[in-house]
């Protein structure tokens, strides 16, 4: 078995009891709205953020009925940000599926994850779970910040190794950790663990995107070339901060313009042999391997458990990942 499987085995009663209760979670009275719903809960992906919540509660004190209104309420707004961020970028797929923009339009898109933010609201509100909903309205926030922010230093394309950490943290890491600050909320953790599992959570959720970048250099399309995505929607990485901060003047000024063309997409193998060659993809590596040490420190006090070894899997499986 891989190491993920036995990290789904080991919740699976958790994850099968919340499979119904998220579905009756986003329930409507409109058909439309339903048969966007039923859409959403059958291309779901790894469902890495339920699972941190579940296993935060284990290692904590216990899964509780408020673990499950955490968990919901965390997939209701994750998933409301995943389809206004495709509205944003004029994404046509996710995961591989077509996006709920490119079915039915944006603007039923923007409404349908407006739905969805609502009812993580109403849930939090009518089970009195406002501890949990200030941990995760926190993280929404922090989210369309990290958003924006990249959008505008896009623009300019002048994000340094400081920005790209800011923007991570708040486009992905900021969930992480609320996933698991209210995995330990759920469980009645005290503070000192909730707050040691938040950091947890932010450094796993840092770890988690640096990873992600890194495929973007890696991974191969059909040509058998880089995939290249980022580049494509200008979107600066670390690979590619870290090579232009070592590269001469005039090279640097030359990327940068292959970059701003309208046709980057013709350059992406040119810009990638430039970050390979510039140590880039070893540079990213090294500090994803930073912020999994500072991850895994967080869980140092803790006593050993079967939650424990298994969101240190997680981990592990963060990095070790092959999508």
């Amino acid at each position: 078995m891989s190491e993920i499987s036995n990290i789904r085995a080991f919740i699976k009663p958790e994850m099968t009891k919340f499979e119904p209760f998220f579905k009756n979670a986003v329930k409507s009275n409109v058909p439309l709205l339903d048969i966007i719903m039923n859409y959403i809960i059958r291309r779901k992906g790894k469902q890495m953020r339920p699972m941190f919540v579940f296993l935060s509660a284990k290692l904590t004190g216990g899964v509780t009925d408020s673990t499950y209104t955490a968990a919901a309420l965390i997939e209701l707004l994750h998933t409301a940000t995943l389809i206004h961020d495709d509205v944003v970028d004029s994404s046509e797929k996710r995961r591989g599926f077509f996006s709920v923009n490119a079915l039915w339009r944006s603007k039923i898109a923007v409404l349908a994850g407006d739905f969805l933010l609502s009812k993580g609201l109403l849930l939090a509100v009518e089970n009195k779970e406002f501890n949990l909903l200030e941990i995760v309205s926190e993280a929404v926030k922090e989210m369309a910040e990290g958003e924006l922010l990249q959008i505008e230093k896009s623009r300019k394309l002048d994000i340094t190794e400081e920005t790209y950490f800011e923007i991570i943290y708040k486009k992905t890491a900021t969930l992480i950790a609320s996933c698991t600050a209210a995995g330990a909320a759920s469980a009645n953790a005290n503070k000192e663990h909730t707050e040691k599992l938040k950091q947890f959570g932010k450094y796993a959720g840092i770890t988690f995107q640096i990873k992600d970048d890194l495929f973007d250099y890696q991974k191969t399309n059909l040509t058998g070339k880089p995939s290249g995505n980022d580049i494509q929607e200008k979107k600066i990485t670390l690979p590619l901060i870290y090579a232009l901060k070592n590269a001469d003047k005039s090279e640097k000024h030359r990327i940068l313009k292959l970059i701003n063309k309208p046709d980057r997409q013709k350059y992406i193998s040119e810009i990638t042999d430039f970050v390979k060659n510039k140590n880039g993809l070893e540079y990213t590596e090294d500090k994803m391997n930073e912020y999994k040490k500072l991850a895994l420190q967080n869980l140092e006090n803790f006593p050993e458990s079967d939650a424990k070894k298994n969101l240190l899997g997680l981990v592990n499986y963060i990095t070790t990942r092959k999508k």
